[in-house]
């Protein structure tokens, strides 16, 4: 299957405008279960405040949050597809800056030295880029992630000494949840990353914030660790805003990856409650938008 660059170029721009627009189903039932589980008389009212700025802001066609945020593409490109990796980036990088002209949306990119902002959402490696590769032949998936800088600016990474096992972890992660407190936008999505090398465990916290609700972690004592810390820290009454209650997440993700036998990393990263993403599939009978 060949790709046709216009066609990459024409869905980055518009996986952009889609995802700052529409919030995924998955969330919207995530508000559902916590507003009907909420104990706290106030904080179910800041969730359906929540609830209705996400209808009005759809509604009206308008941003569902002001911040643009840092444009990610993750990219599974099938055995039997023909391209150019350069160019193909390339067109990724020409939509985002359409996006951002055309729409036109707030540019939040800027140099991180001289402060300059291009007005492109663009800059020095970004858009962030990710390409894997899937077996199935014939198809391209692009999914687009605008990362807040709310919730980005609490990212966090643990080098923990394996002796302290998992405790470490779970004592960690709840710190975390506690530094961040409000500046999140909670209820927010606890994406873990556990194993690897350093900067693998904080790619991996990354893919498990920014994963699907309703999605589990594919390792079964991962997935035991998501219950059990998604419980806790919803014990934690933090709340929605940071004002208190019992919805602070929606979930904790889990991704892991081997590790060595001298270490045990661990990184947090979280996505707020407005957490958006868009996602176009290019197979044989043409491109197909969603979640």
């Amino acid at each position: 299957m060949n790709i046709d660059l216009q066609a990459i170029e024409d869905a980055a721009r518009e996986l952009y405008i889609r995802a700052l627009k529409v919030l995924p189903p998955d969330i919207k039932q995530g508000f559902e279960r916590l507003v009907g589980s909420e104990s706290v008389p106030r904080a179910q009212g800041v969730l359906r405040t929540m609830v209705t700025n996400i209808e009005v802001a759809e509604r009206t066609d308008n941003l569902l949050c002001q911040d643009t945020g840092v444009p990610i593409y993750n990219l599974r490109i099938g055995s039997g597809v023909e391209f150019d990796g350069h160019a193909l980036k390339a067109a990724i990088r020409r939509g985002c800056e359409r996006a951002t002209r055309e729409y036109p949306l707030r540019s939040s990119v800027v140099h991180p030295l001289t402060r300059r902002n291009e007005h492109t959402s663009c800059g020095i490696e970004v858009p962030v880029i990710h390409i894997d590769f899937v077996d199935t032949t014939d198809f391209l998936d692009i999914e687009m992630i605008p990362k807040g800088s709310g919730s980005e600016n609490n990212s966090f990474l643990k080098m923990a000494i394996p002796a302290e096992g998992i405790d470490a972890i779970k004592t960690f992660v709840v710190d975390c949840v506690i530094a961040a407190g409000g500046k999140t936008c909670p209820p927010t999505i606890v994406g873990v990353g556990l194993g690897g090398t350093s900067d693998l465990c904080v790619a991996l916290a990354k893919r498990a914030a920014t994963r699907p609700l309703g999605t589990r972690c594919d390792d079964p004592d991962g997935a035991l660790l998501e219950d059990e810390l998604s419980h806790a820290v919803n014990q934690l009454g933090v709340g929605p805003q940071g004002l208190g209650g019992d919805s602070t997440a929606f979930a904790v993700h889990i991704e892991l990856a081997a590790t060595h036998i001298t270490m045990n990393p661990i990184a947090v990263n979280m996505q707020c409650h407005s957490a958006r993403r868009a996602r176009a599939s290019f197979t044989p009978t043409g491109v197909h938008y969603g979640f």
